[in-house]
């Protein structure tokens, strides 16, 4: 249980080159859940995905780094969304129109596995969150939001105050109610910037948004997957992935800050 739970927290990235096949998976009981996805190429073919034919220095330097397509995140979700497992081949035929001609490009997906059996919980702000499986069963929290989002809450509701629509959100929502909630029958917290700080503008309507399993177990393992949901090359490697994918994470990082 604590294994599949700790791979349910994870976030994990995943790429491939023009002319490769990437390949997403999750584990039992769980299916594919795509959270960002970017094709094109923002770093130069000598950091990542070099061209499979030798260049002269005069046509590494005419490279564009500044290439991206905007159906990269629909053509994932149509792909992958809500399966066990996908794979294709990477090609700009894939995407519509090749962005950028004669430059070679890669795909990067940044995704989570999603419990097939989830519970979705909120709680206005000041208002009490309660939490609870039936006996023999504990909680393992999948993702927890406090702030602002931009579709709101129909719990919710948004008074419009003279104030815009901002998305805000806590850093820390998911390690607190890892904290709280995982692998107990029941739990329960405020909704309040006391317990969570304040992410958003003064005078902001917040909520907290939580999506939970009840699993039932004996024993309950410790799990270190307590990282917020960022794009963080620790939270987003999977287990023996090195240096490279470490790379593609801070660059996936940089497209989803930009974007």
């Amino acid at each position: 249980f604590a294994g599949y739970i700790s791979q349910v927290l994870k976030n994990y990235t995943d790429h491939a080159c023009d002319g490769e096949y990437v390949s997403l998976r999750c584990p039992h009981r769980t299916t594919i859940s795509i959270q960002s996805s970017f094709y094109g190429r923002i770093v130069p073919s000598h950091q990542l995905c070099p061209s499979r034919y030798p260049h002269s220095y005069a046509t590494l330097i005419k490279e564009d780094v500044a290439c991206s397509v905007g159906t990269s995140l629909q053509k994932m979700l149509d792909e992958c969304q809500d399966r066990r497992s996908c794979q294709f081949l990477v090609n700009s035929r894939l995407f519509g129109t090749d962005p950028c001609p004669g430059t070679g490009k890669y795909l990067l997906v940044w995704y989570k596995c999603r419990p097939n059996e989830y519970k979705s919980k909120v709680a206005c702000e000041d208002d009490k969150l309660r939490l609870s499986c039936k006996k023999s069963m504990v909680i393992a929290i999948y993702s927890a939001i406090f702030g602002r989002t931009q579709g709101g809450s129909l719990e919710c509701p948004y008074q419009n105050l003279g104030m815009p629509m901002i998305e805000c959100q806590s850093a820390t929502a998911l390690q607190l109610m890892i904290k709280r909630c995982h692998g107990k029958r029941s739990c329960s917290i405020y909704a309040s910037t006391y317990e969570f700080g304040d992410p958003c503008y003064p005078g902001i309507q917040k909520h907290l948004n939580v999506i939970y399993t009840c699993d039932n177990t004996p024993l309950l393992l410790p799990v270190d997957e307590t990282e917020a949901p960022g794009l963080s090359s620790s939270s987003m490697e999977p287990v023996g992935v090195g240096t490279e994918m470490a790379l593609l994470s801070n660059i996936l990082a940089a497209y989803a800050f930009i974007t």
